[in-house]
């Protein structure tokens, strides 16, 4: 039976979806082709239609990642002014919620102890997603008059990034909770977002 091109198409978004939520529970050396499949649920058989091996499938689910988290991205820095934005998007990054969901979370937070042991393609994708962020943050960042909006862009994603996972480890909820609220704090205040409230 032959499909057309969107239905092609659906099914490698469900077999990414699928991947990415593999990935971020259990990091990418666990990810299973077998398992993916059955999860997007689909037969392994499959695979080959739309990916050439594992390693394939990994590098096109991290750049899927960061499509998704970027559309979330610019759902929050599109919302009012670059100051409103930012702290929408500061807001949300150090939230409970994003704690929690790790399933679906900021792919950097998910995957950056494991990217040096991934294939070159895997660390291309992340490379690609992160200055996609960087550069989508430092537009924002500029728009407040600050200087040097590029490296502060990726300083502040590093803080971000380092805080969320201090607080998903932290095993007590109120230090975990402290951590989120202490580093938005800090963080908008380096950025000084407290003068455009």
């Amino acid at each position: 039976m032959r499909y057309d091109k969107d239905h092609k198409r659906e099914t490698r978004t469900r077999v990414l979806d699928a991947a990415a939520r593999s990935i971020r529970e259990s990091g990418p050396d666990r990810v299973g082709v077998a398992s993916v499949m059955a999860s997007a649920g689909l037969t392994h058989g499959g695979f080959y239609a739309h990916f050439d091996s594992r390693d394939d499938l990994v590098a096109a689910a991290i750049a899927h990642m960061f499509t998704l988290s970027g559309t979330r991205l610019r759902s929050e820095l599109e919302n009012g002014s670059p100051a409103q934005g930012l702290q929408n998007f500061i807001d949300y990054y150090l939230s409970r919620r994003h704690r929690d969901e790790r399933s679906s979370g900021c792919p950097i937070a998910a995957l950056s102890s494991d990217l040096p042991r991934l294939g070159r393609v895997s660390r291309v994708e992340f490379s690609r997603g992160v200055d996609h962020l960087a550069g989508t943050v430092a537009e924002m960042i500029a728009a407040l008059g600050q200087a040097d909006a590029d490296s502060l862009a990726r300083s502040i994603i590093a803080e971000l990034v380092g805080a969320l996972s201090l607080a998903r480890v932290e095993p007590k909820p109120e230090k975990s909770d402290a951590i989120l609220v202490a580093s938005r704090k800090l963080i908008k205040a380096r950025l000084g977002l407290e003068a455009h409230a």
